[in-house]
């Protein structure tokens, strides 16, 4: 890999889960399972890239409460470079509250990214002397259009990679008019519409590897589309691809997606091929698909080849 860091800008805080034991009964109380751990999109791709090994640097925000002390210990004790990640007296951190069936997979969420407006135009350029250091740099969609515009104007100005997440298909949105700025974009299927201007989501193994070759059409150099359990599409100037998903025991879907991300941006990190690439990041997100962590602990460079199986 070449000299220098990751800069990775976006949502730290704190993700509460709940499953009913059953079906859902809504209007009442049900019993089931509710945990919380320390999430985000950005930090959870720092965490994975962290733990194989990339020296990663943190821009985020998090109020100055229980929780934000919470978010910054864990990414201290993962190895992430979270030094400049502004602590906001009267905010609340970040928090997300998921809902979600055993058999039926998400039903809603509800995302309060309050904290994330004051990771403005102002907070980025005072942390400039970050991206000229670093080798490529990873966002997440919760940043507002104001910070989205200075960060893509620093990054050119630095002529440097930028692999973007959408999030989720409200915020994605946000990411349409930059695609052509940035080195990857990899939305799920309910995020294509959104960052594309679609009328329709991909469905399927087509129009999955059709969106992935319309966003190189827009500009990005890799477009890749993730959906679940049944695999993902990827695209770049020499073609498509399409990778089934690993089947797996699935112990908790949180941060299947995060992980895939990271392992791909490691992997391009040190110079492999863009299938090779995916490769990486499909065992990465089945590795974590059997942990009850959204970030798996034992997360290495050596795990992730060992595992390589597809």
């Amino acid at each position: 890999m070449d000299e220098g860091y990751v800069l990775v800008i976006g949502s730290a805080g704190i993700d509460v889960t709940g499953r009913p034991d059953g079906s859902l009964h809504w209007g009442t109380q049900n019993l089931g399972r509710v945990r919380n751990y320390v999430g985000g999109v950005a930090r959870n791709i720092a965490e994975n890239l962290a733990r194989l090994e990339v020296e990663t640097h943190l821009l985020s925000a998090v109020g100055q409460d229980a929780m934000g002390r919470r978010v910054l210990k864990k990414c201290k004790a993962s190895g992430i470079q979270c030094d400049r990640v502004r602590v906001v007296a009267g905010s609340s951190t970040s928090t997300t509250i998921t809902l979600s069936q055993p058999d039926d997979g998400l039903l809603t969420t509800v995302a309060d990214y309050t904290v994330m407006n004051t990771v403005d135009s102002d907070y980025l350029l005072g942390h400039e002397d970050l991206f000229a250091g670093a080798q490529m740099v990873v966002i997440d969609a919760t940043l507002n259009e104001g910070a989205l515009a200075t960060l893509f104007e620093i990054t050119t100005r630095y002529d440097l990679r930028v692999c973007g997440d959408p999030t989720s298909p409200e915020l994605a949105e946000r990411l349409y008019e930059h695609i052509g700025s940035m080195y990857m974009v990899s939305p799920n299927a309910a995020e294509t519409a959104a960052l594309c201007g679609l009328d329709n989501p991909a469905q399927d193994r087509e129009t999955a590897i059709d969106i992935a070759r319309h966003l190189v059409s827009l500009g990005t150099q890799i477009g890749v589309v993730t959906m679940g359990e049944h695999g993902l599409a990827y695209a770049d100037s020499s073609g498509a691809g399409f990778l089934p998903a690993i089947n797996t025991r699935v112990v908790d879907p949180s941060g299947a997606g995060d992980a895939f991300s990271g392992a791909v941006i490691f992997g391009l990190l040190n110079g492999v091929p863009v299938d090779e690439a995916m490769r990486l990041g499909v065992t990465a997100a089945a590795l974590t698909l059997q942990s009850r962590h959204a970030v798996l602990p034992s997360l290495s460079q050596e795990m992730l080849y060992d595992q390589l199986t597809i």
